[in-house]
């Protein structure tokens, strides 16, 4: 009679310490996968404010600055122009448009410019500004004094706001030698829209009302 082969007590254990090996690596891979993958998620959401944070304070992509004064040093003798651009992305029923498509400055000196937004939709409607000037080297040097961009917009329905912007260029660019020929400056708006609007009051509303250049 053949007989069948046996295994042997020892070949038994090989066989199942191999298999719970097997396992524990395969968990191990798992959880490292796992483990990847949340460090992964988890440094995206840190990388926006963290952009967003590296933008402002170095003028990166063409972000301007935010200043609380006018310049120590006053305007100088050099001009400069710049030319306002308005966009409203999709989704958002909302005409907006700068009075002035260009002016002429000194460097340094402050000064007030406004756009106008219509809410042309029948309803309530939120939206936010977002900002960059262009060349984007110049950035750094776009001071920003008031903007409506700092806040988020609600505007009724067929409502039409004038929106200021008070801003300069700061003379430190005459010593950037990169910057000689630069004769003119952009800067561009596009609009947002809002899916939660938080009610609040208008953070600009009191600068609505024109009163000159600061």
């Amino acid at each position: 009679m053949d007989h069948e082969p046996t295994i042997s007590r020892d070949q038994s254990r090989a066989a199942t310490k191999g298999r719970s090996s097997g396992l524990g690596r395969d968990v191990l891979v798992a959880s490292i996968c796992g483990g990847v993958v949340a460090l992964m998620v988890g440094a995206s959401y840190a990388a926006v404010p963290f952009y967003n944070w590296f933008c402002r304070a170095t003028g990166f992509n063409g972000t301007t600055q935010v200043a609380t004064a006018a310049p120590a040093s006053g305007p100088i003798a050099r001009k400069i122009a710049v030319r306002f651009d308005s966009n409203v992305a999709p989704g958002l029923p909302w005409k907006f448009e700068p009075e002035q498509s260009e002016i002429e400055v000194n460097i340094g000196q402050v000064v007030t410019v406004f756009y106008t937004v219509t809410n042309q939709a029948a309803r309530t409607t939120a939206g936010q500004a977002a900002y960059n000037v262009a060349p984007l080297t110049v950035g750094s040097y776009f001071q920003k004094i008031n903007c409506f961009c700092f806040t988020e917009q609600t505007m009724a329905p067929g409502e039409k706001r004038e929106m200021p912007v008070v801003f300069y260029v700061d003379p430190s660019i005459a010593d950037d030698h990169e910057n000689d020929g630069l004769n003119t400056i952009t800067l561009s708006y596009t609009f947002y829209p809002v899916k939660d609007p938080v009610v609040k009051p208008l953070a600009s509303g009191e600068a609505d009302k024109r009163k000159g250049n600061l």
